[in-house]
């Protein structure tokens, strides 16, 4: 590897810097610049993950809440995010390309709030800092993709988000069974949890300004645009369709809860749950996004939510076979390893350099607010119904989501460098 900015030199302002794209020679390969982010997103992932792999059960089983106040809760820790995503992509894109600048900030601002949660011990205090969590989650996520985006060939975008993915998942691999053995070895554990945690994620954000190159501006974008300065037309179907299918998408603690309550888990082990998802991720991503990039984006896309249906339907067999929870982790990992990297790489192909971030957040904004409103809905209906009746509920939704994308499913479009 090499030190982010040894080679900032230079003022001629250029589509992104070269030394961010891979050579010539090695164009199916996977750019340094990929391995950087997805190193850092490893890192941050352990240190993430360790939280979300104890949270629901602190806030449940330790403090209390309702699945309706939990819900709350986990719609501000997926959603909050949506309400900053467009401002941290049109920051990044403005001023000749602040990427890197802006996915610092965002990194920052999520690990100073890991040993927050050692303070807070009411909804309200919990509920705040969640929402600065997925603030600096929204500010850098745009920014990120948009590195991904063009670092890489529009050949290879899909095996490039792949194998970010797949380094991601690594971490959220790895984090739940940290927590688990936190939690097994000290007295006070989840205070022992959230405050490694927040010493990895400092580790994550000394990486990503060490190892992560900038870009050095991008070329100025002949074609004419909206107001807000991103071109609509290409956006318009990726967003609508993520959107429509997000009000459908169950938060993972979800699955994880009913998973636990159906077959008894341990409450000691229900941080091991996550592993069953995220190995399936690991091993399946990169796969996928090379499927992606030979087949098409969109039938990998769909093929994704086919396996989170699957996923509602063990869920409602209420079986209590040992074979249920392996079945379900492993489809709801495929869904992940199909839908996460696999839409910013069919997004990317009809955004200019200039505005790569902007509109990637674009997306990113449609798809966290409708899994925000899934999780406030799917949490109301858990509590005035039942999770029986919620998880029917979602998979109708969803079967109407996946009938309408294959509908409105956008058109090949050319891709952009």
């Amino acid at each position: 590897m090499y030190v982010a900015d040894s080679r900032a030199s230079g003022t001629a302002p250029v589509s992104a810097e070269p030394a961010v794209r891979p050579p010539a020679g090695r164009r199916r390969a996977v750019g340094s610049t990929v391995f950087a982010l997805g190193t850092v997103s490893l890192i941050t992932d352990v240190s993430s993950e360790m939280v979300t792999a104890v949270l629901p059960l602190y806030l449940v089983a330790g403090l209390g809440l309702s699945p309706l106040g939990f819900g709350l809760l986990d719609g501000v820790y997926n959603g909050f995010s949506a309400l900053v995503r467009l401002v941290g992509g049109r920051f990044a894109d403005s001023g000749g390309g602040r990427h890197k600048t802006v996915a610092v900030i965002g990194y920052g601002l999520s690990a100073l709030c890991k040993p927050l949660l050692l303070l807070a011990g009411t909804l309200p205090l919990i509920g705040a800092v969640l929402a600065a969590d997925r603030t600096g989650k929204g500010l850098r996520t745009a920014p990120r993709d948009a590195l991904i985006s063009l670092s890489s060939t529009p050949e290879t975008r899909g095996r490039a988000f792949g194998v970010h993915r797949a380094m991601d998942t690594a971490g959220a691999l790895l984090g739940p069974l940290v927590a688990f053995l936190i939690l097994r070895w000290t007295v006070d554990g989840y205070d022992a949890v959230f405050t490694v945690s927040f010493c990895v994620a400092v580790l994550g954000v000394v990486v990503l300004l060490l190892f992560v190159p900038r870009t050095r501006g991008s070329a100025p974008d002949p074609a004419p645009r909206s107001p807000e300065g991103i071109h609509w037309k290409p956006l318009a179907r990726p967003t609508v369709c993520a959107t429509l299918l997000g009000l459908a998408t169950v938060s993972d603690a979800f699955v994880y809860l009913i998973l636990q309550r159906q077959l008894g888990v341990p409450e000691r082990w229900f941080a091991l749950l996550p592993l069953g998802t995220a190995a399936a991720f690991l091993l399946l991503a990169a796969p996928l996004g090379r499927l992606s990039d030979r087949v098409g984006a969109w039938p990998v896309f769909v093929g994704g939510h086919v396996a989170l249906l699957a996923v509602y339907a063990l869920l409602l067999t209420h079986a209590h076979s040992p074979a249920l929870p392996c079945a379900v982790l492993l489809l709801h990992g495929t869904f992940y390893a199909a839908t996460d990297g696999v839409l910013m790489a069919a997004a990317s192909a009809g955004i200019p350099e200039g505005r790569r971030s902007s509109g990637l957040a674009v997306v990113q904004t449609g798809q966290a607010a409708a899994r925000f409103g899934c999780s406030l809905g799917f949490g109301a209906a858990w509590t005035a119904w039942g999770d029986r009746t919620a998880v029917s509920a979602a998979a109708v939704l969803l079967i109407g989501g996946v009938t309408a994308v294959c509908l409105l499913r956008p058109a090949p479009t050319k891709a952009t460098a």
